[in-house]
């Protein structure tokens, strides 16, 4: 059941973000890409993220980018697959439904939405539409 509480803080961010992390970790369809392909060190990355987040919820410029660019990477070593983005974002959605409610809560999980079409994208720029080429 989630709190009454709404996200406040870089702490609250804390909380969704290392709860997210241990079950997407553990998780059989995209626990691979952060334990053995990645292979991320969970203490190391979990500030990097807390910034990331921190700056998308508050603005508070603490995330100062590459993220596309590691997950490009990643994508050469493995294929991300829409079912892998799919899985992430319900896992993601379910960690903050279940500590938090109200409108930056909300704001989070539509952002995660929102970063998704955005790498699957850059990741396969063969899909952005042709555009004609003056002569």
């Amino acid at each position: 059941m989630p709190h009454s509480q709404d996200i406040e803080n870089r702490e609250d961010i804390a909380t969704v973000v290392r709860a997210f992390y241990q079950r997407a970790m553990q998780d059989p369809a995209i626990g691979p890409f952060f334990t053995e392909i990645a292979a991320i060190d969970l203490e190391e990355h979990l500030p990097v993220m807390y910034d990331f987040w921190d700056n998308l919820l508050f603005q508070t410029g603490a995330y100062r980018g590459g993220m596309m660019y590691k997950h490009i990477m990643l994508d050469r070593q493995k294929h991300l697959t829409t079912e892998h983005f799919a899985r992430w974002l319900e896992l993601f959605e379910a960690e903050v439904d279940s500590h938090f409610t109200g409108p930056v809560a909300t704001d989070m999980k539509k952002r995660a939405r929102s970063i998704i079409p955005s790498m699957q994208l850059k990741m396969r720029p063969s899909m952005l539409p042709l555009t004609e080429r003056n002569p």
